[in-house]
């Protein structure tokens, strides 16, 4: 999905703006005492940057939609199309970038949103268990891909801009999950896997699978 999207991810434009309007605010009234602030609103400025990616292979090619750690690879099943699926799982950190991107070139099916905990998005259980929004994706080569956002220990806002209808570009921004989260992708049994256990992926210009 387009939208404009600078090097501060639009998600984070409020919290930036009243960070730094407090910080100046009470370094006028205050001096060094905004010190603890204007560290804040630093914080703010590293968790919400979306650095333009380089977005590699074609049609049929599977980029990571988040940044972050590797931590499920695995044959399991799909809760939302009923199906034996392979699942790759990203966690992110507060230090990741948190902009979410799309996996594959294709065009939303339908999505469903499910409230639930907030448990560490590390565990595995939190597929299930946690706040969450999946999309099913139909690549333009037939494949169906599933991907899930899900909320954290701390995050407590998943953001999505697409429905039903939108067609989405591989490593195009879709979405946003406010501080620390997961993105886990049911891809097709067919699918080579070329993500592993542990690695370290960025948003869009790692890849995960081919299809």
């Amino acid at each position: 999905m387009s939208y404009p999207h600078p090097i501060v991810a639009r998600e984070g434009w409020p919290f930036l703006g009243a960070a730094v309007i407090a910080a100046i605010v009470v370094q006028w009234l205050a001096g060094w005492w905004s010190a603890p602030i204007w560290l804040a609103a630093l914080f703010i400025l590293q968790f919400f940057r979306d650095p333009a990616r380089s977005i590699p292979g074609d049609e049929r090619t599977v980029v990571s939609p988040a940044d972050g750690r590797i931590v499920v690879v695995e044959t399991t099943r799909d809760p939302y199309l009923e199906r034996d699926a392979i699942k790759v799982s990203v966690f992110m950190n507060v230090f990741n970038v948190h902009s979410n991107r799309s996996p594959v070139d294709g065009e939303v099916r339908q999505a469903w949103y499910n409230t639930g905990k907030f448990l560490n998005a590390a565990l595995d259980k939190a597929s299930l268990e946690n706040e969450r929004n999946a999309l099913w994706l139909k690549t333009t080569s037939g494949a169906d891909v599933t991907c899930v956002q899900i909320a954290g220990l701390i995050a407590r806002r998943i953001i999505c801009h697409v429905k039903p209808g939108d067609r989405l570009l591989r490593g195009g921004r879709f979405g946003f999950i406010r501080f620390g989260s997961r993105v886990d992708v049911y891809l097709p049994l067919s699918a080579r896997v070329k993500a592993a256990l542990g690695d370290k992926v960025q948003g869009g210009s790692s890849i995960l699978a081919l299809l």
